[in-house]
């Protein structure tokens, strides 16, 4: 893995954090982790709890300390309230929380999600293609070095591990068609609470 010195998104210079190559959405382990942390109240006991117990059904201790060191740095995103509502939340909104967790803990896929998936949908372009993602990434390597010095085979996992988690948050198709984010009230409301609001990252209507 490449490491990557900023936290949140990076500045003019600063690398991304390019930790995202497996798990895809991780929303279902999330139903798992989130009434952990609504009991524990604290994100290392509860990643803690998830490893003791192997709460994650893994195969393996070092694939449960992988996907755990992932779920809880994506988690860790969120504020209680919705990590709250995640807890009892139907499909959906848990999908799209962790959609934005996703973004917010990883800011390469958040530049993707607002200038590729939101702009392709405002500008009726309903699809994505590998192409696009590769445009993309070109543009970003001309300032970020780091993406230049991973191999071909890493950035087709992270391309890979990024379109799973917008299927399976049900905004992209098995044959790349964008789908419109459907969000619920109570997921609007939380997104819109965010300067700039996090509708940016859906492929959604007008942000405030």
């Amino acid at each position: 893995m490449v490491g990557v010195i900023a936290e949140g998104f990076p500045s003019a210079g600063a690398r991304y954090r390019l930790s995202c190559l497996v798990g895809g959405l991780l929303s279902a382990e999330a139903a798992i982790a989130a009434p952990v942390y609504v009991e524990l109240g604290a994100w290392p006991a509860t990643r803690a709890a998830l490893d003791r117990d192997n709460l994650l059904h893994a195969r393996t201790r070092a694939s449960a300390t992988r996907t755990s060191r992932e779920l809880v740095s994506r988690l860790a995103t969120l504020t209680d309230a919705e990590v709250r509502h995640i807890v009892d939340a139907p499909s959906p909104d848990r999908q799209h929380l962790m959609w934005a967790a996703f973004c917010r803990r990883y800011a390469l896929v958040a530049e993707f999600a607002e200038e590729v998936l939101r702009d392709n949908f405002l500008l009726g372009r309903l699809s994505l293609t590998r192409d696009d993602f590769d445009r993309f990434w070109a543009r970003k390597a001309l300032w970020h070095p780091e993406l230049e010095a991973l191999a071909d085979s890493t950035r087709a996992k992270l391309r890979s591990n990024l379109f799973l988690a917008l299927r399976q948050a049900g905004m992209l198709t098995e044959d790349g068609a964008i789908v419109p984010a459907l969000l619920s009230g109570d997921v609007t409301e939380f997104l819109t609470r965010r300067r700039p609001s996090d509708l940016r990252f859906f492929p959604t209507g007008g942000v405030t």
